[in-house]
Order: structure tokens, then sequence, then C-alpha cells
């Protein structure tokens, strides 16, 4: 009986989500965007399983094919069938983001699809908790070196301030290059920077194409191609004590992450990490951990005025070491004991 009430009351909640994300008033060039809507949808998907035929089922496996958990060859024929290969690909998915695994579409794993998110792909069957892009591509100079940055005049936000924006990137940029030996430094030639930073509306001809506000609030393309797009769409904040909106977006959290990807990181496992794909709105995730740190000075090396202690010491009062791999211990003992020395 017990049971019976939590199904019901679980569906009782998801099927207020869309309620609670309702359409904002945006001010100039946004006023025709509206909330998405298929993903707000996959909540009357609960506890479908193989065998069964529910509409939007079609627009689930899209999902899971735009995110990598659906092969190359089986596009264009998305049926509202649940099977078999799409069972694999919820176990996977229920995998990659640490859920039970039951093969079925249960409430658990809906919530989590319907998370806003980044809309790079995941990293499938990774055994380490950070990942990279296929080849491992990073920006192939040398140490030491510089890489330019610059902001679009013609795809920016209007509501902000274009200092706050750059600022908000600035603080971003100095984050990775405080543990890696490269710097950045913004420019006024737009053309010739190496990342290249501006906000887009729907389908604006990468080939991937925004949806609206929440679902994917951004995504940026491995090296060295410098990409770096944030959907329009979107309320951006700074500070969310300036924004009453339920659906603001931390920019400089968002940034962080796809800067990240623009320096050769896929998506993380850890919940924790900067690299972690989804991102709640009205939530700040600024602060790179060892996982993310552990990943990006793997292909570039590490930056010599940076130090563990402080990191690790925050990690392990957070809990994040539980579980970790023993081999990976005695390295962060034998870096906490190099720097003492």
């Amino acid at each position: 009986m017990f049971q019976l009430l939590f199904s019901y009351n679980t569906f009782f909640f998801l099927s207020l989500l869309p309620h609670l994300f309702p359409a904002r008033t945006v001010p100039g060039n946004f006023i025709n965007h509206s909330p998405t809507a298929t993903w707000h949808n996959f909540v009357g998907l609960i506890d479908a399983g193989k065998g069964q035929n529910f509409s939007g089922v079609s627009d689930l496996k899209k999902y899971f094919h735009r995110f990598g958990y659906l092969r190359n060859d089986v596009v264009g024929n998305f049926t509202d069938e649940f099977d078999e290969s799409f069972e694999s690909a919820v176990v996977n998915y229920q995998k990659n983001f640490g859920l039970t695994v039951t093969g079925k579409l249960d409430a658990g794993t809906v919530t989590q699809i319907m998370s806003p998110r980044c809309g790079v792909s995941d990293a499938v069957h990774v055994s380490k908790k950070y990942a990279y892009f296929s080849g491992e591509p990073r920006w192939g100079r040398s140490a030491h070196d510089t890489l330019t940055y610059a902001f679009s005049g013609d795809h920016m936000i209007d509501y902000m301030k274009i200092s706050d924006v750059r600022e908000a990137f600035r603080r971003s940029f100095s984050r990775w290059s405080a543990v890696i030996p490269v710097n950045f430094s913004e420019s006024d030639d737009y053309s010739s920077a190496d990342i290249k930073i501006g906000f887009y509306d729907g389908d604006h001809g990468d080939e991937e194409p925004f949806d609206g506000v929440l679902g994917v609030l951004a995504h940026a393309f491995s090296p060295e191609n410098g990409r770096l797009h944030l959907d329009i769409a979107e309320t951006w904040a700074i500070d969310f004590k300036l924004s009453e909106s339920k659906v603001a977006v931390d920019l400089e959290s968002v940034a962080t992450h796809e800067i990240g990807h623009v320096l050769g990181l896929a998506h993380s496992l850890v919940k924790g990490a900067v690299m972690y794909p989804s991102l709640s709105p009205r939530t700040k995730k600024v602060d790179l951990k060892v996982d993310d740190i552990e990943g990006i000075q793997a292909l570039y090396g590490s930056n010599l005025d940076y130090h563990y202690c402080s990191l690790i010491e925050s990690d392990v009062s957070s809990g994040w070491f539980i579980g970790i791999n023993p081999l990976n211990w005695l390295t962060y003992l034998v870096m906490v004991v190099g720097v003492l020395l």
C-alpha cells in the first residue's frame, strides 16, 4: 500500500513540474521564446518498459541519440516502441548518472532526463570519472601559451551589462588557467580569436539547435574549434539577488563548464564536478573539483604555481573521496607531502 501511495505521490509531483517553470516575461527580442515543452512531456513516460508503446518514446529516443546513448545507425527510425535498443540506452543512461539500473523509465530517471543540461553529448562506457572527446584533442601549442577569446558583437544579450558578462567569463577562464600552464586574454578581434563566444537562438547554423527556456543551456566544441554558444532564450544571471526568475541560470557556472569543453574535457560522472552535464536553475557551481583538475592537467600539465592542499581538504570535508580509487589516494598523499616539504 505504501509503495502504491509513493508511486502516486511521485507522479503527482512530477506532473506539476511544467507549471513550476512557467513562461517568463523577457525584454526586447526575447518575447517570442517559450519554455521547452518536449522534455516536460517525458513525465508521461514514467514506468514505461520494454515491449510497450507510449506516445513520446520517439522524442525520448531523439534525446538519447543527441546525447550519445543511441547509435547513429538508428537515426531516422525513431518509433514509440520501447524496444531492446532503447532499453539498452536507458540502462547506459542510468549507469552514467549513478541511478538505480532498472532498464525502465522510473521516476528518478525521468527527473534526471528533464533536468536542464549542457548540449554536448555524454561520454558513455567510460571507466574513469573524467572523460575526453574522441581522440583526446587539445590545443596543440607549447606550455605557457596564451589563447585569445572574444565576444560576438552581433550575438549578445541586452538586459545585462557587457562589462558584467566579460567579468564573469574572465573569472571562469582564470579558474582553468590557475591549474594549467595556459593563459587566456580577451581580444577585440572576434574573427581571429581562438575562442569565439556568443548567445544564439534556436537553429543557428552549427547543427546543434537550441530549444528555448531550460532544456539545453549551452554547448561548446572540442579543440581547436573554439566555438562557445549559449542559448539566448535563458534568463542568464550573475547575481541571483538581482533576479527573481525561478528559471534563472548562472552565467559564470555555465561559462566555466563550457570552457572545459573548449579545452578538451568531456562530461564527468562526478556530480559535484564542474564538468557534470546538468545544472539546475538558480544554482551556482564554479569551483573546480579534483576530478576536473585531474582531467585537464592530464591534457596540459600542471600550473607550477598551483597547489592541491586546500582543494583536497575541501573535497575530503564534503565527502567527495568516499569510494575513491586507493591508487589515487597515494597520488594525492605524495602531492601533499611534496608541497609540505
